[in-house]
């Protein structure tokens, strides 16, 4: 049974009137047919009137009746019955002593989930900071807590919607306070959301708060407007409906006048004279299907000129927000001008009620998960805002640098261009095809290579157009971005998971060079007590656990790591191991006077001269032969050098040095490669990611333009290496083949 409500109140601020709880249910009794559902929101008002008991609103009337009205509005939108009960119950637990436990028990998980959120909202504590920042953090934490769930930002939306409805009542300082943050936290997520009435209502209002001379004056050229443009409105709107009744076209026809605001922001922020702004007057034009919406807009053409420029087919290519609708602006027989709207009805309903239209409440086969995906995978921008918020979340990032990034990269993002399958990707302005490559998917945009624009290979600084459609070319074996692409990047996701990339393989370079370098330090370590690498290995593994465990390490390779860190020294590993020097072992500074400064022995042959050859410069880990030069000893050579192949004689066996110290080698190497721009930068960058010095680099162009060959001298420790070299740089757009010179 609904508990009585007091007499209703007259409207209050400027003429709202109050709903009551009996007009909400006829809202939601509409399409909630549920008799358990609904009695759930009954209970849920007799609750909030009991716990709200004795609370009133600055205005005047009972706290219950903004629980309603925000109720109203999501009813409106034609929300589930957890929504509806979360928004009468949204501040029961910041203003009463109810718990979010005594609402799970009451209404279940998904409405405590809501309710959780709302308040956490509305309870975070805000730290010292300045006044921007401070202002910042309290943006971000309100985007924080509607990021995971669509119903918390419409419950959000509801509420201050009403609180705007009501600011009459607050100070000039607080009218003005709530104005702006509206402007800047609610009203780009109800346009980006499609939800045209709650933000067109919204931006009126601030205005009204804000600019109160320039809401007035806008208000009264509008009437006056109305008023000379009347009986041309009528004319117009009756031969319309005539010719779409003489050809039987099912239709509804409505005028509708230009939101204050929209006016506000052509004539005091674009500049345009009233007088110029064109689709102040308005015919909306509601058809069945997508063809009579065509046929529609061709009758219209047929007795009305259409201004050239203004016609826009948002059918075929929605808005991201899924608006569609065909606009036209015409000029009537009278010299007036007017633009025209022709959509289903459907289209109408989503141009009203944006993402609200789609994820109505559906009895019977409802599932909240899989609506809230499919919305996350229609509207693109509320997946990457979901996702950066986490990302604001993991990375404790400033919320002036959170709250800038999701300004430019979703609410101020208006570039649209086409993936090869005609979907729609909306990037800022300036954007690239990095930027596109990254808003696709992070390892779309870490393995990008090149790109293609309308076909053609482009730089990846590219800056893209409306209209344009993006191919990203990859590589599995891409060395990843480069930090020369934080120079051109616009987009925050992008700079972020770029910035991800670089200081990962940073620290995995790092670490494996402190792998080796551990690993060789306590090698040099056991040399010196006379064991050799293989008897190492054997100590270390008999010994695996034991010595893990006293170091806290969970591989050998954790241990390498510390012991080039000098945390334990190699003397103490020793010491714990209990490993003796050998009676028979050479000091340490004894074998480093006895190592050959030459990596490579003869074999068989006292004292000679070894060199290593400067036509096929050979390197550790190739396969080598001696060649006796007289009067220079021997020259080593890999065995597929030209230069000694033939030989039969004068030819000896040579080997690297089993005690070869750690250095760099030259290698001449030559890239066969098509011709693009900025080739030979993206080879730079890719060598200079994996360290590796370059000599010398030369490119030359044959075949016309057609191909290009890039040689180049770098410096590599062994064979190995080199084939890692040789396997990244293949993995670079446009090079298809990389191998060694011998001169």
């Amino acid at each position: 049974m609904i508990m009585e409500e007091k007499k209703k109140l007259p409207p209050v601020n400027g003429g709202y009137s109050l709903h009551t709880f009996e007009q909400l249910k006829d809202v939601y009794e509409e399409y909630i047919h549920v008799e358990k559902d609904r009695q759930h929101i009954v209970e849920a008002f007799n609750f909030i009137v009991k716990k709200h008991e004795g609370q009133t609103r600055r205005s005047g009337e009972p706290y219950y009746h903004h629980l309603i009205e925000v109720a109203y509005i999501v009813a409106i939108l034609h929300c589930g019955p957890a929504t509806i009960i979360a928004a009468l119950l949204h501040d029961v637990v910041e203003d009463t002593d109810t718990t979010v436990e005594d609402i799970k028990k009451m209404w279940g998980e998904d409405v405590a989930q809501i309710v959780d959120s709302l308040t956490k909202i509305q309870r975070l504590k805000l730290s010292k900071m300045n006044a921007s920042e401070f202002e910042a953090e309290d943006h971000r934490k309100i985007f924080l807590g509607m990021a995971k769930d669509i119903r918390v930002i419409l419950i959000k939306l509801a509420d201050r919607l009403h609180n705007l409805r009501t600011l009459g009542a607050l100070s000039l300082e607080r009218q003005k306070a709530i104005s702006k943050e509206t402007l800047d936290v609610f009203i780009p997520i109800a346009h980006r959301l499609g939800l045209e009435k709650i933000k067109s209502e919204m931006q009126d209002l601030c205005l009204k708060y804000l600019e109160p001379e320039k809401y007035e004056e806008i208000k009264r050229l509008l009437s006056k407007k109305e008023k000379t443009m009347g009986k041309s409105l009528d004319s117009t709107k009756k031969r319309i409906a005539d010719i779409l009744f003489e050809k039987h076209i099912p239709f509804e026809i409505e005028s509708r006048i230009k939101s204050i605001y929209s006016i506000y922001n052509k004539v005091y922020i674009k500049g345009h004279p009233f007088d110029e702004v064109y689709d102040i007057l308005a015919f909306r034009i509601i058809t069945e299907t997508e063809i009579q919406c065509y046929e529609i807009l061709g009758l219209i053409h047929q007795i009305y000129k259409p201004v050239p420029g203004r016609f826009k087919d948002y059918i075929a290519m929605p808005k991201p927000n899924m608006y569609q609708s065909l606009h036209t602006t015409i000029l009537s027989g009278d010299g007036n001008i007017y633009e025209v709207q022709i959509r289903t009805k459907e289209m109408d309903e989503i141009a009203e009620s944006g993402v609200a239209a789609h994820w109505a409440y559906k009895e019977g086969g409802y599932n909240y998960e899989k609506e809230q995906k499919e919305i996350e995978n229609k509207l693109h921008w509320f997946r990457d805002f979901v996702a950066m918020s986490d990302e604001s979340s993991e990375e404790n990032a400033s919320a002036a640098e959170y709250i800038n990034n999701l300004t430019k990269d979703i609410f101020e993002a208006n570039i649209y261009v086409f993936t090869p399958k005609g979907k729609v990707i909306e990037l800022p302005n300036q954007a690239t095809p990095v930027d596109f490559a990254y808003r696709i998917h992070t390892k779309i945009g870490d393995q990008c290579v090149g790109a293609l624009v309308n076909g053609v290979m482009v730089p990846l600084n590219t800056v893209l157009k409306t209209g344009d459609i993006v191919e990203i070319r990859t590589s599995k074996t891409s060395p990843g971005p480069s930090e020369r692409w934080l120079d051109f990047v616009v987009s925050s996701t992008a700079k972020s998971q770029i910035r991800k990339f670089i200081s990962k393989r940073d620290a995995e370079l790092l670490r494996d060079e402190k792998i080796a370098k551990g690993h060789q330090s306590l090698l040099d370590a056991f040399k010196d007590r006379g064991y050799t690498e293989a008897e190492m290995k054997e100590i270390l593994d008999a010994n695996k656990k034991a010595l893990l465990e006293n170091y806290n390490c969970e591989t050998l390779d954790d241990l390498y790591v510390a012991i080039s860190n000098h945390k334990p020294s190699t003397n103490a590993v020793l010491e714990f191991l209990k490993v003796k020097r050998k009676d028979n072992a050479p000091s340490f500074r004894k074998k480093e006077i006895k190592r050959s400064t030459c990596p490579v022995r003869c074999k068989g042959v006292g004292k000679i001269a070894i060199a290593l050859s400067n036509c096929c410069n050979p390197i550790p880990g190739d396969d080598i032969i001696g060649y006796i030069t007289k009067g220079k000893g021997v020259t080593v050579h890999r065995k597929n050098c030209p230069n000694v192949m033939r030989e039969k004689e004068r030819l000896v066996e040579v080997c690297w040095s089993d005690e070869i110290e750690i250095s760099n080698y030259p290698v001449d190497i030559i890239l066969e490669c098509g011709d693009r721009p900025n080739l030979l930068t993206d080879i730079i960058n890719s060598l200079s990611q994996q360290k590796v010095a370059v000599n010398s680099i030369h490119a030359r162009l044959l075949n016309n333009g057609a191909k290009c060959v890039i040689t180049a001298t770098i410096l590599v420790s062994d064979a190995k290496r080199l084939r890692d070299i040789f396997d990244i740089l293949l993995g670079i757009s446009s090079v298809y083949n990389v191998d060694r010179v011998i001169h």
